[in-house]
């Protein structure tokens, strides 16, 4: 009988799945409400057949060889898998599969959600009211921006990238800029997009920059100070998807001395921990890494998950195999 193990509680849908096909499915009921600790995950992976894996658990050389000879695939419960050491996976002909496409439409719907709340000051009024400020309706109270007739620099045209530049278009009517590796005539007749070569290019023209590209080497501190400063002092910038992508403390300038009007983040460099001077700014809005946080998009995540479980340990290939 096959035996998985899950690093920390997730939605019951994949989990079920995976006991009906009789599998041993042993979760780390501990980890409900925090990070699995290094011991945990050393300690359950062993004699396992599958680990499934959410992204704050580290699954590198050691962990691996713990699981080894038995492990053969490492199903990560998110579309990035920065986790996963890839190359020793490779090397230890262990699979890794990730969970994308299922939460599209959410993250799409969240970023644009935050991208409305920065420039309608949304959580800024919340606050201001909360706190009895209110007196009055006054001509100038809490002024924003609109987002209709303005331009969306959209970096990284995936999945999300393009959903969200869709919303921006179609329902918005703002202009769309993008840069992206594989530039997509499809998409820019569709959307009246614009394709520009480099990030450099795109910042100065857009009043929205939307951050769409997985962390790598290349993309860690893609948004550092040089190219804050190339952003219009009226932008807003907006990330949901990792957060080393940007330098939090030039973003932390950019935002105190106005280099930029505002931002808005989903994720953060040090993941829990949040840069300090941007917890006292008014002009960005913090979630806690809940851009794919619905039920639906959850659980959907969890049966693509022991899909990619059930179908790599029946000698298949897991239809979210990463390469």
């Amino acid at each position: 009988m096959p035996k998985i193990f899950v690093t920390r509680p997730i939605p019951d849908a994949g989990i079920k799945m995976l006991q009906d096909k009789g599998y041993e499915v042993v979760v780390n009921e501990a980890a409900k409400d925090r990070v699995a600790t290094r011991e945990e995950v050393l300690a359950g992976v062993k004699g396992v057949d599958a680990l499934l894996s959410v992204l704050t658990e580290k699954v590198d050389a050691e962990v691996m060889d713990a699981g080894l000879p038995t492990l053969k695939v490492i199903a990560n419960y998110a579309v990035g898998f920065d986790n996963v050491n890839l190359p020793v996976a490779k090397e230890k002909n262990i699979a890794v599969t990730n969970t994308p496409g299922v939460l599209t439409n959410t993250v799409a719907e969240h970023t644009f959600a935050l991208m409305l709340s920065i420039a309608h000051r949304i959580s800024e009024a919340d606050r201001f009211s909360r706190a009895g400020k209110y007196t009055a309706w006054g001509p100038q109270l809490l002024l924003g921006t609109d987002l209709s007739g303005k331009t969306l620099g959209v970096v990284g045209l995936g999945r999300i990238g393009s959903r969200v530049a869709m919303h921006a278009a179609k329902g918005f009517g703002m202009k769309i800029i993008y840069t992206d590796p594989k530039p997509s005539a499809e998409f820019e007749k569709e959307m009246g997009a614009e394709y520009v070569a480099t990030i450099e290019e795109l910042l100065p023209k857009a009043d929205f920059v939307s951050i769409h590209v997985p962390l790598l080497d290349s993309t860690r501190h893609l948004m550092n100070a040089e190219r804050l400063k190339m952003m219009k002092p009226t932008a807003y910038l907006v990330n949901t998807s990792r957060g080393p992508i940007i330098d939090e403390k030039a973003l932390a300038q950019a935002l105190a001395e106005n280099w930029i009007q505002g931002a808005a983040i989903d994720v953060f460099e040090f993941e829990p921990d949040i840069t300090p001077e941007l917890k006292s700014l008014e002009n960005i809005i913090i979630t806690p890494h809940i851009a794919s946080a619905t039920l639906e998009t959850r659980q959907l995540m969890s049966v693509l998950a022991a899909t990619n479980i059930i179908e790599a340990l029946e000698g298949r290939t897991p239809p979210n195999l990463v390469k």
